[in-house]
């Protein structure tokens, strides 16, 4: 309740700005627009955002203090880190078939 509370003040002091629709104010509007940011894999294993960040995503983004290159600097390390975990997991592996092989 607190966190949806701030959420809330953050949003609605973005939208006192006159240039700004209030159709997406709700905290709920809001997380629906920034769950549209999504993540695929591409055909080299590397992830990256499917689509462009919006102009609406983007001024709730401005309303927490982030924006479009946060996000996609964000998407460009998770990429990191799930490469580094896919390398990992294809190294346990490995060792353990040849731990079972001696066996």
């Amino acid at each position: 309740m607190i966190v949806r509370c701030k959420r809330y003040i953050k949003l609605k002091e973005e939208m006192k700005k006159p240039d700004k629709k209030p159709n997406y104010i709700t905290v709920s509007a809001a997380i629906k627009e920034l769950e549209k940011i999504e993540m695929v894999r591409q055909l080299d294993n590397i992830y990256c955002l499917d689509h462009a960040v919006t102009a609406n995503q983007k001024v709730i983004l401005k309303a927490f203090g982030l924006n479009a290159n946060s996000i996609k600097y964000f998407a460009s390390e998770l990429s990191k880190e799930l490469k580094k975990a896919e390398a990992d997991v294809i190294a346990a592996k490995k060792k353990y078939d040849q731990a079972t092989a001696q066996i």
